[in-house]
């Protein structure tokens, strides 16, 4: 009788944990269920982060799709963004954050503090 006492506690424990685990999972918010990234014309973009956050561009990159990928930082690195503009000419803020810190390369193109 132990055997299945102890059986139905583990289960009635798991089930818990389970639901425990659901309810925290769906209260996380996600990437995917944050708002949808803010878009415009570069300029206008560029010129709100700079007025805002005193951001400007520190590093650019060309993705085979034709986007133009941008870093844009504050002087002291305590803010940045990263805004991707397609070839179409629409602009969009994908990522922002803080403490932004610049790595040096390094001749075996390592990335280095």
């Amino acid at each position: 009788m132990k055997a299945t006492s102890f059986h139905f506690t583990s289960r009635r424990f798991g089930d818990a944990c389970g639901a425990l685990l659901l309810t925290a999972a769906v209260s996380i918010p996600t990437v995917a269920a944050a708002a949808p990234p803010a878009c415009g014309p570069r300029t206008e973009l560029v010129k709100q982060l700079a007025n805002k956050y005193r951001e400007a561009p520190v590093a650019v990159g060309l993705a085979n799709s034709g986007t133009l990928v941008e870093v844009l930082t504050s002087d002291s690195g305590s803010t940045w963004t990263i805004l991707l503009s397609r070839p179409d000419g629409t602009s969009c803020l994908v990522a922002a954050g803080e403490e932004w810190q610049a790595v040096k390369q390094t001749a075996g193109h390592e990335v280095g503090l």
